[in-house]
């Protein structure tokens, strides 16, 4: 049965046909299934198959049948159409164009064939795409003509208008060539006028609903694009708002009014677009009454509130492009005050969706506001007479005019804000207040512009914006407002304005809502209540540094207010309370250290006497932050002894437990394989490491206290770890006792990079632990087996390097000889294992190309050969980290090798070797992130060749000019052979292009991203990494903007060395 319908010599046996579709789309057994697929995908395949399709389609009563013979044409005419004879491109143009007026032209069968006759619509259009308007002068013409014979091939005809416009305008960017795309709409333009009477003919006269609905949606199809005229200059905006009060086709109708709001072209139709408004107002009032929105859309049907949803773009779109034109007039101004009162209350409604279309209008509306107050503002001050008088009233009429809708958007955005990224504790689905696990980015990025839009509402009224927030927080102490949800946004709403109020007003405020929300916390029951008071108060503090610098005992209140949230044992709660802790003490550490007035010691000696009962509830991770924090307050106590006594008290709970376990092991090594015991050790060295980040070098007493025997143990516990991965095979490597042993190892060795990478000031201190550990630490990694082996301690050692230099010139052989070749062997398998080892091991070598490099010159040809094919391997990778660390290696070796005196000797090695690489990475669209490093490689490579005194090429070959020559041939051929698709004589004029721009940066980078996107390999993809630099002078931008803005970028993000002077 198979073969026969393989034979496609003789028509095919449509009923086989029938049952093999049906086979492959039933429910028989699996073998049957595969059996038809394999069938069906041998006919798909087969190259003559298409010229059965009129055969299926005339013969099948199965519609699976008939879409399956429509997806072997549809394939014939996206990828073969133009190379068909004439008369079989004719042929089946007019046996499509035949079966869809036939079936379009009976009221029945085009409501039943309907998913037949929409597939015909789309084919039609393909094989339009090639056909019209070259081949196919008349389709328009012929088209609009058969609409006027009967209602449903109308209907169908509107269908196929809207494809066809989707299709040019929405779905063409790589699919047809831009020259194609041009022709196209030009036709669509030209041809326009009778698809235009046709629809207005249509809307005048039909009485069939469906008839309408498809009209409708076509226009809407075509209205961003037509010429402009067909909408203002003829009856079609006066139909539109004729149908808009009709509920069957109110919001088709609406969509098309939004695409007409949103066009922009001068001030030529003004009067229309004002009249256009008016009328639709005064129609929406009796539709929809503006204050009751949100509750519409809680009780609404899908049309309406989907209305409401098309209402929120049309005033968008509307006030985005002509509000202007509505302030002219006093009436006018009334309908555009209603209008926005129309979209706060649509901005109240419970959905996220329209709540988002909203605020991206109000954020653009207020922006412009603050901007225009902003330039007037500095003016003002220095009474700049013109300044003040024109503009100046004009901004002020237009502030006084908005100063309405301006504080119900001030409403809007305290009731509605977004929870910022800081806030730990959220309310479940089933109402419970738990700890958050994982991050919302939508929230985030709503909360971001929600933010920044209320920093400029509060520039335009400080006082407004401070008493609608008093106001707010009353009503949450008297419980006449109260609710977890209320008092968020509010104390989110607060927090987020932090810095855009002079400090003056900043400190009343703050006063007044630090002490509310204090006593708020005192008068409420119920643990959850606190947790949610608890949450809110450390939000509120931790962003307002500046105020509490300037209030000590407010200060004071809120850290011993933050010390009894660490014994609260809700989840969340002391999580964030540790949290909020670091972040006042990295801003207000000299507080600490200083005897404020009224007190008998400086709070940190206090703090440091109660330490254990403070930190008694809290978990290891929470201690850890805790004790970060108390070393940043010891950091900034700038008396040495006092700092060194702080220090010794802080460590000494540490400390004790540390003498005690080394004294036990002292009488029993074995007492180090107790897992209590391990678990004690690892958080002693996590407490150091914590206090060791805030401190910097003034940790030396400290390290050089536990460091001889952290070595000891380290090494204990290497040879722990390889024994029982030699005894247990590679699975004990997974085991937990394995991986909390080795956790001991890396903490360790995160401690000695913590310090060393901290202690810059003082080189020589960290120099001296070098030594003691080149055999614990990198004689084990030679002798451990892979798996046991510390990415860490590749990362430790180029931190060594990066500090120490040039100094650690002698120690590169032994460190070379310890790590070089055991790592790569764990590398060079795949570009999988070992992820960690990989980019610390890249980093490594980059530490070593960077300082000491004169240690390369002298490892042997094998050896350095090694080391470039090694960086070869790591520009190789996707991963972009180490990627680029590969190529930021690249580009030093070959700075420091052109500038020595072994130039010639490298280059005739490597230099081919290299450009091969990178052209092959550069052509290749996973590595699109490294083209700027791409780029400065070659151009390096490009410039340097003609310092060199040595021929590049083969000494027994033909000789050559110069170098650039040589080179210039040699890239010809290998892009020759690797792009067969270009004209060698494209090829030649991309290479003459690079060495003619090769010492100007900018256009040698524009030259070879012309060739990439020529080369078709980055045609249709997303190119934004070619232009990453672009995109980054943007952001800076950006950057210096909001810093200009008080507020905008928040205090308690502001690296400020003013901390607490």
């Amino acid at each position: 049965m198979a073969e026969k319908l393989r034979d496609l010599s003789q028509p095919i046996d449509v009923p086989v046909l029938d049952a093999t579709v049906a086979a492959f789309y039933g429910t028989g057994s699996k073998e049957e299934r595969n059996a038809a697929d394999q069938i069906l995908r041998d006919l798909q395949n087969n190259q003559d198959m298409w010229l059965q399709v009129v055969h299926i389609l005339q013969n099948s009563q199965n519609l699976n049948t008939k879409f399956f013979a429509l997806q072997v044409l549809e394939s014939v005419i996206k990828y073969r159409w133009n190379a068909l004879p004439t008369e079989q491109r004719d042929g089946m143009k007019n046996y499509i164009s035949d079966v869809i007026v036939q079936l379009s032209s009976n009221e029945v069968s085009f409501r039943q064939e309907r998913l037949y006759v929409n597939k015909l619509n789309i084919i039609l259009v393909q094989v339009l795409k090639h056909e019209w308007p070259a081949r196919w002068t008349s389709f328009i013409p012929d088209l609009v003509a058969a609409a006027k014979s009967s209602e449903t091939i109308c209907e169908n005809c509107m269908a196929i208008l809207k494809l066809l416009s989707e299709e040019i305008f929405d779905f063409s960017r790589g699919e047809m060539t831009q020259q194609k795309i041009k022709e196209l709409k030009s036709s669509l333009n030209s041809e326009f006028r009778l698809i235009h009477e046709l629809c207005l003919y249509v809307l005048s006269a039909t009485q069939s609903s469906e008839l309408i609905r498809a009209t409708l949606a076509t226009l809407h199809a075509f209205l961003s694009w037509i010429p402009v005229g067909f909408i203002f200059e003829s009856p079609l905006l006066e139909t539109l708002l004729k149908f808009f009060p009709m509920a069957a086709y109110r919001n088709l109708t609406l969509q098309c009014l939004t695409e007409v709001a949103a066009l922009q072209f001068g001030d030529f139709y003004n009067m229309q677009y004002v009249k256009m408004y008016t009328i639709f107002m005064m129609q929406l009032q009796a539709i929809l009454p503006p204050g009751s929105i949100p509750n519409a859309y809680a009780n609404g049907s899908n049309d309406e509130q989907a209305f409401i949803q098309n209402l929120a773009l049309f005033f968008t779109a509307f006030f985005k492009s002509h509000i202007r034109i509505l302030e002219t007039s006093p009436e006018n101004r009334a309908a555009l005050l209603l209008g926005l009162e129309y979209l706060t209350g649509i901005s109240f409604v419970d959905d996220t969706e329209v709540f988002k279309v909203c605020l991206d209008y109000w954020n653009v509306f207020v922006l412009e506001l603050f901007e225009a107050h902003n330039q007037i503002e500095p003016a003002t001050a220095a009474m700049i007479p013109g300044v003040v008088d024109g503009t100046g009233t004009a901004v002020q009429h237009r502030r006084q005019l908005y100063s309405g809708p301006l504080s119900k958007l001030r409403t809007l955005m305290i009731c509605r804000m977004a929870k910022p990224e800081e806030v730990l504790i959220v309310e479940d689905e089933n109402g419970n207040i738990v700890r958050e696990t994982l991050k919302d980015n939508d929230v985030l990025v709503q909360y971001k512009i929600m933010r920044e839009t209320l920093i400029y509402l509060s520039h335009l009224d400080h006082e407004d914006t401070e008493q609608q927030m008093l106001k707010k927080l009353t009503k949450q102490l008297n419980g006449e407002d109260w609710s977890w949800n209320n008092l968020n946004t509010l104390c989110w709403a607060i927090g987020s304005i932090s810095g855009s109020m002079v400090e003056e007003q900043e400190n009343r405020f703050l006063v007044m809502v630090i002490r509310d929300l204090l006593n708020l916390c005192e008068i409420t029951k119920g643990k959850d209540n606190k947790a949610v008071i608890a949450s809110n108060i450390m939000y509120v503090v931790g962003q307002y540094p500046r105020f509490l610098r300037a209030h000590w005992k407010f200060l004071k209140t809120v850290v011993n207010k933050l010390f009894e949230f660490m014994h609260e044992m809700h989840p969340g709660v002391q999580d964030m309370a540790c949290d909020t802790f670091l972040k006042i003490v990295q801003k207000c550490k000299r507080k600490f250290v200083t005897q404020q007035v009224g007190e008998n010691e400086p709070f940190v000696s206090e703090l440091l006497t109660n330490l254990a009962t403070t930190i008694l509830d809290l978990e290891p991770h929470q201690i850890h932050t805790f004790y970060e924090s108390v070393g940043h307050m010891i950091q900034a106590e700038s008396d040495n002894t006092k700092r060194d006594e702080y220090l010794k008290r802080l460590m000494s709970l540490p400390n004790q437990k540390w003498a005690e376990i080394i004294g036990q092991a002292g009488q029993s090594i074995d007492i180090l394989k107790n897992q209590d015991v391990i678990r004690s050790v690892l958080n002693i060295l996590q407490t150091n490491t914590s206090v060791a980040t805030a401190l910097g070098p003034h940790f030396f007493p400290q390290i050089s206290l536990i460091f001889l025997d952290m070595l000891t143990v380290y090494r204990m516990y290497s040879e722990l770890v390889s024994s029982t991965i030699a005894e247990g095979g590679p699975y004990a490597s997974k085991s937990s006792f394995v991986k909390l042993l080795r956790s001991i190892k890396r903490e360790t060795l995160k401690l000695i990079e913590t310090f060393v990478d901290k202690a810059e000031d003082l080189p020589h201190l960290g120099k001296q632990f070098v030594p003691p550990m080149m055999d614990p630490v990198l004689g084990d990694y030679a002798r451990n087996v892979p798996d046991a082996r510390e990415s860490e301690v590749l990362s430790l050692f180029a931190t060594i390097i990066n500090k120490y230099k040039a100094e650690m010139l002698d120690d590169v052989p032994r460190i070379f000889e310890a790590v070089f070749q055991c790592t790569l062997e764990m590398i060079t398998k795949n570009f999988e294992d070992y992820p960690e080892h990989r980019l610390k091991f890249f980093s490594l070598l980059r530490a070593i190309g960077t300082h000491c490099f004169k240690a390369l010159i002298q490892l042997s040809s094998q050896q350095l050969k090694l080391v470039i094919d090694s960086i070869n391997w790591a520009f190789r990778h996707t991963e972009r980290n180490i990627a680029e660390t590969g190529l930021s290696l690249l580009l030093e070796i070959l700075k420091n090798f052109q500038a020595s005196a072994f130039q010639n000797q490298f280059y005739k090695t490597y230099f081919l070797n290299i450009e091969q690489e990178i052209f092959a990475v550069l052509t290749d669209s996973f590595h699109k992130p490294g083209f700027k490093l791409h780029v400065l490689v070659l151009q390096h490579l490009f410039c340097v060749v003609d310092g060199l005194t040595e021929p590049l090429w083969d000494a027994s070959s033909a000789p050559y000019q110069s170098n650039a020559m040589y080179v210039r041939e040699y890239t010809i051929n290998l892009l020759g052979a690797s792009f067969p698709n270009i004209a060698a004589a494209e090829v030649t004029k991309f290479v003459d292009g690079l060495l003619s721009s090769r010492h100007d940066l900018t256009t040698f980078k524009n030259h070879i991203r012309d060739f990439l996107v020529q080369s078709k390999e980055f045609s249709v993809q997303d190119n934004k990494d070619l232009y990453a630099e672009e995109a980054a002078v943007q952001r800076e931008k950006e950057r210096q903007r909001m810093m200009s803005i008080p507020g905008l970028i928040a205090p308690s993000e502001l690296q400020d060395e003013m901390v607490d002077s």
